[in-house]
C-alpha cells in the first residue's frame, strides 16, 4: 500500500478531529453558537439522516455495533494468523492503524454535530417560560397526590396479562402470532411520534420531524447496563430497551425522541417525555408518563418528607403493584458489575458534558415537574 495513501487517511482523520474539536470548543465558549447551531444545523441532519434511517425498521446503529465487534475480531485473528506465518509486514500495521485513526475522526465528527454541541444550547426550561424555584415539601407532597390520583385513574383501564402487569396493546402474543406483536410494536412507535409532534404544537421548540424510535433487536446490551434506552448521534436514531416492563417504554421512547430535538440534558429529556406521554390521547403512554413522573417525584419526596411519602403510598392503586413487581424482578436480573460499570462511564459522561450531577440528574426532572404544576394555566 502506497504511502501516500496512508498520509490521506491520517489527514482525513485529523482534519475531522480538529474540526470537531474547534466546533465543541467554540459551543463551551459562545452558547448563543451553540443556540444557533442547535435550531438551524441541527435539524437538518435530523431531517436528512433521520429520514434515510427511517427506512430501516431496526436499529442501524446496533446492526453497525455489530458489524465493527465482528471486523475487529476478525482482524485480530487475520493478524494473529499471519505474524505467527510471518507473513504481517509494517505496511499492514500502518494501513491498519490510518483507517483507525479515519474511523475515530468520523465517530468524533459525528458526535459533536449530532450530540456535542446540543449540550450547551439553551435549555427547555428557559425556552418553555418554566421557571424552577425552590420549593417546600408541601409542595411536593401536593404534587406526589396529584400524580398518585391521575395513575390511580388510569391503572385500571390499560390492558394487563393474567399476573396483572401493564402490556401495551394488549398481551404479550405467542410466537405463532408474532406478526401482531410486530405490528403493536408499529403502533407504539408511531404513538410516541404522535405524542412528541402533539406536544411540539405547544412549545415550537419542539416542532419538526421525528423518525420512529426502534426497539433494539438484542435489548440485551442495554439490559445488562441498566438502560431503558439510548440515542445514537452516529445515526440520528432514537432507541429503547423493549424487554423492560411495558409501563416504562412510552415514556422512555419519548425521552428518547427529545434529543432528536437537540435537548440532550437528561432532566429534560424526561421533562419533556412526560409532557409528550401524559399529553397522548393513548392510554398506555398516560398511564407510562404519570406513572413514571410518580416514580421521581416520590424519591425525592421520601428524603423530604417520609410520613408524607408514606401515606401517599398507601394511597396507590393495587392494580400498580403487579408492575412495580415486574420492574423489579427485570432489572435484578442484571445488577452485577457490568451494570456499575457502565453507570460509573455514564456518570462520568454527563459531568464532562456539564451535567454537574451526573446521572443523579435525571431526577432533576422533578423540579421541572413541580414548577409546571405551579405555574397558572
Amino acid at each position: 500500500m502506497p504511502a501516500s495513501t496512508n498520509r490521506g487517511k491520517c489527514i482525513t482523520g485529523s482534519i475531522l478531529l480538529c474540526v470537531g474539536l474547534i466546533l465543541m470548543c467554540i459551543s463551551r465558549i459562545s452558547r448563543t453558537f451553540a443556540q444557533w447551531y442547535s435550531t438551524r444545523i441541527y435539524p437538518i441532519w435530523v431531517n436528512v439522516t433521520g429520514r434515510f434511517m427511517s427506512v430501516f425498521p431496526f436499529s442501524v446503529s446496533e446492526v453497525l455495533l455489530y458489524a465493527v465487534l465482528l471486523a475487529a475480531v476478525l482482524t485480530f485473528l487475520r493478524f494473529i494468523i499471519r505474524a505467527v506465518r510471518k507473513c504481517a509486514g509494517k505496511g499492514e500495521f500502518l494501513l491498519l492503524g490510518s483507517r483507525l485513526y479515519v474511523f475515530a475522526g468520523v465517530l468524533f465528527f459525528l458526535y459533536v454535530v449530532n450530540c456535542g454541541i446540543n449540550y450547551h444550547r439553551e435549555s427547555f426550561s428557559e425556552s418553555s417560560g418554566i421557571r424552577i424555584e425552590k420549593y417546600s415539601a408541601e409542595e411536593l407532597e401536593e404534587v406526589c397526590m396529584w400524580l398518585t390520583e391521575e395513575v390511580n385513574s388510569r391503572s385500571k383501564e390499560v390492558p394487563r396479562n393474567a399476573y396483572g402487569v401493564m402490556k401495551i396493546g394488549g398481551q404479550k402474543m405467542p410466537m405463532a402470532q408474532e406478526n401482531v406483536q410486530a405490528s403493536l410494536i408499529k403502533i407504539l412507535n408511531k404513538e410516541a411520534v404522535r405524542a412528541m409532534e402533539r406536544l411540539g404544537e405547544r412549545y415550537p421548540e419542539l416542532s419538526g420531524y421525528y423518525p420512529n424510535p426502534k426497539a433494539l433487536l438484542v435489548p440485551w446490551i442495554l439490559s445488562v447496563q441498566q438502560l431503558s434506552g439510548i440515542y445514537s448521534p452516529f445515526t440520528a436514531e432514537a432507541n429503547y430497551n423493549g424487554d423492560m416492563a411495558d409501563y416504562n417504554i412510552p415514556f422512555t421512547a419519548c425521552h428518547e425522541l427529545s434529543h432528536l430535538r437537540g435537548f440532550m440534558q437528561e432532566e429534560e429529556a424526561n421533562f419533556i417525555a412526560f409532557l409528550a406521554s401524559t399529553g397522548s390521547e393513548n392510554i398506555d403512554f398516560q398511564y407510562s408518563g404519570y406513572l413514571m413522573g410518580w416514580r421521581y417525584c416520590m424519591n425525592v419526596l421520601y428524603q423530604a418528607d417520609y410520613e408524607s411519602w408514606e401515606e401517599i403510598r398507601g394511597k396507590l392503586s393495587e392494580e400498580v403493584e403487579p408492575d412495580f413487581i415486574a420492574n423489579r424482578e427485570f432489572w435484578d436480573r442484571y445488577d452485577g458489575r457490568i451494570a456499575r460499570a457502565a453507570n460509573q462511564v455514564n456518570d462520568t459522561y454527563l459531568k464532562a458534558n456539564d451535567q454537574s450531577e451526573g446521572v443523579e440528574s435525571y431526577n432533576r426532572m422533578v423540579d421541572l415537574i413541580v414548577a409546571y404544576k405551579r405555574a397558572p394555566d
